[in-house]
């Protein structure tokens, strides 16, 4: 197993290095030039043939940027501006541009720089006591959703925040980390944006300081969140790549019995979204990690789109949605699971959801279960889709470096109706060579989440 390591990382890292150095690149201008690795690796482009994003035209990001367009900030207003100077209006911003994020930038930063917390959100008419008091269903009812006045200003006040931590992004758009960059407590919102290239960052955080309750969510009802870290919406070709999306693990309230719900999705990819590429990246300690697609309803448009490509990421502690599929053409492979041992934010629920008319293919992926006490019939849940091809798929469950287990063999022994093996395609946009399961877990951490691409760079002779 050692030397299946050894020999894994030494390839990838030449490989990675190769890739990390674009042709050329141009000069970099803003708020302070970055270090010249910064500057290679943020011109770079999505390589042809790697993944969904690299259909169409590919995905190019900010790589046609002019000097002027390229920025390096380090404050909310910094980025706002970067992106083009009104958070309002930046969604409409198409010109090429390269962000790079220098330090921790915080969505709840005043425009001065002074630091906010939920209560400068808060319309006057609200508060969570007089909440929890009003809507308490001994006292409203189960029947009905929360209404009226006091549902209002809740209302309000999450409108208020989103105005400040919901960071509108446009097309042509690159964000690159620089070591240690972190977007906390921000929502990044790509609605109708084409062409973006996201790498090197580390999310956290994203909460809603105003979640609201739903008596008639479930049998018991529940809270519910608004805000992803990142959220992919009716635009095509991304590339979201070596970053790390991680939540606190501070254990969450509980009202009317249920949690208090102030996370949603880490990467939520919805609404018409296309061809996208999801690679390297650390998802970490998170219970709703990502949907793809939004709606059960055909009517919304998102048959034949939401093909995205997740490869070589690492999901470390996730409670469900890894990921949860409607509709598209889902290739997931060469990925590591990490399930979950006593999170205080979640139970474990499911990883692989199978929508509405999804064609999931997953190849060649890890799943460790050591201690977690999750059973390998429970990793697919069937969400009103039929089919899902799986294959090569290594599980863990003690000493050992796992073994080959069919996971889809494993839920259709429990369940009825069972799933179908053929989910109708093969994928053709790939990266190289397709991994075996039992080298992915030394390969992806090595080289996934925020750091890698400038620690392998550093590394260069």
């Amino acid at each position: 197993m050692r030397r299946l390591t050894a020999m894994v990382c030494g390839v990838a890292v030449a490989g990675a290095l190769a890739l990390a150095l674009p042709a050329s690149a141009g000069p970099a201008a803003g708020s302070g030039d970055p270090p010249e690795v910064a500057s290679l690796i943020a011109r770079q482009t999505l390589p042809a043939g790697d993944g969904w994003g690299a259909a169409g035209d590919g995905t190019t990001g900010g790589a046609q940027a002019a000097p002027d367009q390229v920025h390096v900030v380090r404050t909310r207003a910094e980025l706002i501006d970067a992106l083009g100077g009104d958070n309002s209006s930046n969604q409409n911003n198409d010109t090429p541009k390269i962000v790079i994020v220098d330090g921790v930038i915080d969505g709840f930063e005043a425009a001065d720089g002074t630091p906010m917390t939920c209560d400068d959100f808060a319309d006057p008419e609200y508060s969570l006591d007089a909440y929890l008091a009003t809507y308490d269903p001994e006292v409203w009812g189960w029947e009905s959703d929360p209404s009226g006045p006091l549902e209002d200003a809740r209302v309000r006040s999450q409108r208020n925040q989103q105005a400040h931590t919901e960071l509108n992004v446009g097309s042509n758009t690159t964000l690159l980390g620089l070591s240690g960059a972190t977007l906390r407590h921000v929502t990044l919102m790509f609605n109708r944006a084409d062409n973006v290239i996201v790498r090197n960052l580390t999310f956290e955080d994203a909460i809603d300081c105003f979640p609201r309750w739903r008596p008639t969510d479930g049998e018991f009802g529940n809270w519910n969140s608004f805000y992803d870290y990142v959220s992919v919406r009716r635009g095509s070709n991304f590339w979201i790549d070596h970053n790390t999306f991680r939540t606190s693990t501070d254990p969450l309230p509980e009202y009317f019995g249920r949690k208090y719900e102030i996370y949603d999705g880490q990467l939520d990819i919805t609404h018409n979204a296309n061809w996208v590429t999801v690679s390297h990246n650390v998802f970490k300690d998170h219970d709703k990690l990502t949907l793809v697609g939004s709606t059960n309803n055909p009517g919304s448009g998102d048959p034949g789109l939401l093909n995205v490509t997740f490869r070589h990421n690492v999901y470390d502690g996730v409670g469900q949605r890894a990921p949860r599929m409607r509709f598209g053409k889902i290739d997931v492979y060469n990925n590591y699971y990490k399930v979950a041992v006593g999170s205080p934010l979640f139970e474990f629920d499911y990883l692989w959801g199978v929508g509405v008319e999804s064609q999931g293919y997953f190849e060649n992926n890890y799943v460790d279960l050591r201690g977690s006490g999750v059973d390998a019939s429970e990793i697919i849940h069937d969400w009103g889709g039929t089919v899902i091809t799986e294959k090569g798929t290594w599980v863990r469950t003690g000493a050992g470096i796992g073994a080959p287990t069919s996971l889809l063999e494993a839920y259709n022994a429990v369940n009825d109706p069972q799933l179908g093996d053929d989910a109708g395609w093969t994928p053709e946009l790939r990266a190289g060579p397709v991994l075996s399961a039992a080298a992915v877990p030394a390969y992806t951490t090595a080289l996934s989440g925020a750091g890698a691409l400038t620690r392998l760079l550093a590394a260069q002779p």
